[in-house]
């Protein structure tokens, strides 16, 4: 999902993209528009932005990671129709970051087959490569700040596309890791889409927000089996367990955070079973169990009828 600070006045333009190979194909074509930062698309959770200007709205929202203090809010901005396909989009943002909050600008292309692909940060350094190019892609923008803190801003976002890069290597079936499964429970919360627990209720949160689905979309889903025999397709709607920029389902190149560690291996077990970066996770917090997913209490007790945390195997649906 992010989570690197963006500091005010963040810039990122088309001259500062580096190819990533020799092979990097030629330069082309720019397209270069303005997002609506008034918009009101259904999507957005927590957020105030009538006057054009984007602010956390004060909500309960927040990612499963025991960090509560955190709001986060999301403004998603309707897809973009270029007039050629393209796989890298760079982001220039006029806005303010305070040290204790975050703003991450995320893009995602529609593939050929109709799927979306993940959502890739376009930050300071460096813009979204997506693995195949797309003639649609569509921006969102993620924010986190302490609650009661004066929080994130966003005075005007411009997103220019372009083939600058060489495609991201794209899979050919989904990935699929046994990894350890906690039980979120929080009915009455709210998770990092805006979504209300309820009790019994169905999806799971993985600890990154690149595979983070709008609130009651499935556009991100995982198929979770037990032991037991018992399996169930369920939602990404949170982020945690632990972390929340470690997508341990992708290739180490490409990964995050914690690129040394092997493809399918969460942060949060490494750090719990050999004492991976000093035993913590990214908040500094001790690890005291090797957590990868997150399952709401529907898809624990009634979808794979579980009676406590365990190992689970899980197929992350669009990889």
């Amino acid at each position: 999902m992010r989570k690197t600070p963006l500091y005010a006045a963040l810039l990122v333009t088309a001259a500062t993209v580096l190819p990533l190979s020799l092979s990097a194909p030629a330069q082309a074509a720019t397209t270069t528009w303005t997002a609506d930062l008034a918009s009101h698309n259904e999507d957005n959770s927590n957020i105030a932005n009538a006057d054009g200007v984007v602010r956390l709205a004060g909500g309960p929202a927040h990612a499963a990671t025991d960090q509560l203090n955190l709001e986060n809010g999301i403004i998603m901005f309707d897809p973009r129709q270029l007039p050629a396909k393209a796989n890298t989009v760079a982001a220039a943002l006029d806005g303010a970051v305070p040290a204790d909050s975050e703003l991450a600008v995320d893009v995602r292309g529609l593939k050929a087959d109709g799927q979306w692909t993940e959502w890739t940060e376009a930050t300071s350094d460096a813009p979204a490569v997506l693995p195949e190019a797309s003639a649609t892609v569509q921006v969102r923008m993620m924010l986190t700040a302490p609650y009661g803190s004066t929080g994130p801003v966003a005075h005007k976002l411009t997103l220019s596309a372009s083939t600058s890069m060489a495609p991201a290597v794209a899979p050919h079936a989904a990935r699929s890791y046994k990894v350890y499964a906690t039980r979120e429970g929080l009915v009455g919360s709210t998770t990092a889409n805006g979504h209300k627990i309820v009790s019994h209720d169905h999806f799971v949160a993985l600890p990154s927000g690149k595979s983070l689905n709008p609130n009651g979309k499935k556009t991100y889903q995982v198929k979770v089996c037990a032991a037991n025999g018992r399996c169930e397709t369920a939602p990404v709607w949170d982020v945690g367990p632990w972390n929340t920029k470690d997508d341990y389902w992708n290739p180490s190149s490409t990964r995050q955070e914690w690129k040394t560690l092997p493809e399918g291996k969460p942060e949060a077990q490494a750090a719990y079973q050999s004492g991976y970066n000093g035993g913590k996770d990214q908040f500094g917090r001790k690890v005291s169990n090797p957590a990868g997913i997150d399952l709401a209490d529907g898809t624990f007790l009634d979808g794979l009828r579980l009676t406590d945390n365990a190992w689970v195997t899980v197929t992350y649906l669009w990889t």
